[in-house]
């Protein structure tokens, strides 16, 4: 640290400095990130609650208040208004909390001392971490052709020892959703706790539904569904960090509280202590600015270009992992692998990701990359050829 201050001035030449350094969602060339430039009312709110802080909510009741109602509207738009949660940093955290929630369900309600979680291989990594943290087995499920989990293994694979099964509705790598109906089905026949993670397809599918997309449920519409995690940060145009975490039942919070005696409530479940109003403000703010039919809007132009990508990579020979569900495109070329080809487009400045399983591409259409943008993406394609 230096002895003396700074000046205003000096520092903020200097904060310029590093943030030319990153790159920008303006430019259209972030194509491999899952977030995405926040709305313009969501920063102003974020700003307006920094002080604010949900891990000591006596002293915020404002805030508390308007994290119920962010709550209810994302119960409401997942099938349950009155669902339990909170607003959390993003979809590991979410998905943390719903893994401790299930395990210590099942050693409460079933005695279970060596938990299993049965996960599928196309599930997030941050699953991995919960059970790393929490000392638990992982069964992982194999997919079936469409890389989705296989209804089948699902069943051979479940044993006494099932503490909880993973859905997954928009899969991180390829944008697909597991047969939730038939996972419920098994998972409510057979007492087991079914988490689904819908950090990205919990703010696209309940639109593209009403879009005549008619894709498969996957929320508290199923019995079976007992947590759901969804990221405002995400489709939902909030600043990071703003995930969600919602219960079917108060019973799931409740199994996870410790005492907190020197708080201004007696008990805390969720896994981080002090928590950010600005997150709840900002994601209250945007939920309730751009209203069910804002977000049809966006879903709908999201998935405009992400079809108008598809069709023009196929168009000039490039050969798709999978079609499109939600706003993900994995593709592959015919002349290289996909690491030579991602290296061709960083060295030109585009920003893409690998797909793993299987490999490909991977390009995720957020609301920052436009038409003009996937003109130009194809430009750089084409001059590669």
């Amino acid at each position: 640290m230096n002895k003396k201050g700074l000046t205003e001035e000096t520092i903020f030449d200097q904060l310029n400095d590093f943030q030319k350094k990153d790159l920008k969602y303006n430019s259209g060339r972030i194509l491999g990130s899952m977030c995405t430039k926040p709305h313009p009312i969501a920063i102003k709110a974020y700003t307006k609650f920094l002080n604010s802080n949900m891990g000591d909510y006596g002293l915020f009741p404002g805030t508390k208040r308007m994290e119920d109602e962010v709550i209810q509207m994302l119960g409401g738009l997942l099938h349950n208004e009155q669902a339990y949660g909170c607003v959390v940093t993003g979809g590991t955290e979410a998905n943390l909390m719903a893994i401790r929630a299930a395990r210590n369900t099942a050693k409460k309600e079933k005695g279970i001392t060596s938990p299993e979680l049965l996960l599928p291989k196309s599930a997030h990594f941050s699953f991995k971490k919960a059970a790393d943290l929490m000392n638990l087995k992982c069964i992982p499920l194999e997919l079936d052709d469409n890389y989705c989990v296989d209804i089948d293994f699902l069943n051979e694979n479940i044993s006494k020892n099932t503490m909880a099964v993973i859905g997954v509705a928009g899969t991180t790598e390829l944008g697909e959703i597991d047969p939730l109906p038939a996972i419920s089905d098994i998972c409510f026949d057979k007492n087991i706790y079914l988490h689904v993670d819908a950090a990205l397809g919990g703010f696209i599918i309940p639109f593209l539904n009403v879009l005549d997309y008619d894709l498969v449920d996957f929320d508290f519409k199923l019995d079976g569904v007992c947590s759901i995690t969804t990221d405002p940060h995400k489709m939902g145009l909030a600043p990071i960090p703003s995930g969600a975490i919602l219960f079917r039942e108060k019973k799931y919070l409740d199994v996870m509280n410790i005492d907190t005696p020197y708080l201004t409530m007696k008990q805390q479940s969720t896994i981080v202590g002090t928590r950010s109003g600005a997150s709840v403000a900002a994601t209250w703010a945007v939920m309730k600015y751009l209203g069910y039919e804002g977000y049809c809007e966006i879903v709908k132009e999201v998935m405009f270009n992400t079809h108008f990508l598809a069709e023009e990579l196929v168009k000039n020979g490039y050969e798709l992992v999978s079609n499109p569900l939600l706003n993900i495109v994995s593709f592959n070329s015919k002349d290289c692998s996909p690491e030579v080809l991602l290296k061709y487009l960083k060295n030109n400045g585009w920003i893409a990701s690998l797909s793993t399983c299987p490999p490909g591409i991977r390009i995720v259409l957020m609301p920052h990359i436009t038409k003009e943008h996937i003109i130009d993406f194809m430009d750089c394609l084409k001059k590669r050829s």
